[in-house]
């Protein structure tokens, strides 16, 4: 297990955690155009895309190498990946591998936002489309990769976040941390108004 870091690479990167407060208080008192049934739905594509993602994650490790005991069962999958460390990885990929993760990164920032477009019919409520789809697509990504190689081991453990356009590493309780808040300031904005 790690050490606690409170702050993520590069400096820039922990400016995020201002996007809750930001979106708390720009909703506070006006009314949020989004129904429970379309925060429903936004929920179920973000929380299915997210476990793609993690899968996605899981077959590249695996196909470079990165991933061992990929080979038998899921269970012998967990209990080998103990030592696997996602933000070393990234060092050790093929330039190759590491330019098609960096578009498809790109691809699921498109399809996030294409996704919020579709959603909703003004620029607020599509910005806080956005917001519940990405918040619940990067926890449930978290999550898949606990079920199935059972990392992050602990919310201490580093992680390359995203690489466009340079690797952002952060400990694992920085992105779920501004996800969580991110719902919970969009749900008080959406309680307000019933």
């Amino acid at each position: 297990m790690g050490k606690f870091q409170p702050w993520a690479e590069p400096w820039w990167v922990n400016l995020l955690i201002f996007i809750p407060v930001i979106v708390f208080l720009l909703g506070h008192g006006k009314p949020l155009l989004l129904t429970r049934h379309r925060l429903l739905m936004i929920g179920i594509f973000a929380a299915a895309f997210g476990f793609v993602e993690a899968a996605v994650v899981v077959y590249l490790r695996a196909a470079v190498g990165l991933l061992p005991g990929y080979m038998g069962t899921l269970s012998d999958l967990q209990h080998a990946s103990e030592t696997y460390q996602q933000a070393k990885s990234i060092s050790q990929f093929p330039q190759s591998l590491l330019a098609i993760e960096t578009y498809r990164e790109a691809a699921t920032l498109v399809m996030l936002v294409s996704f919020a477009l579709l959603a909703a019919p003004k620029a607020r409520e599509r910005w806080a489309a956005f917001l519940w789809a990405f918040a619940i697509w990067d926890i449930t990504y978290y999550a898949g990769l606990w079920v199935t190689v059972r990392w992050p081991a602990s919310f201490k453990d580093l992680d390359v976040l995203f690489l466009i356009p340079v690797p952002w590493v952060a400990q694992v309780w920085f992105p779920v941390l501004v996800s969580g808040l991110s719902l919970a300031a969009i749900g008080m904005c959406k309680k307000k108004t019933g």
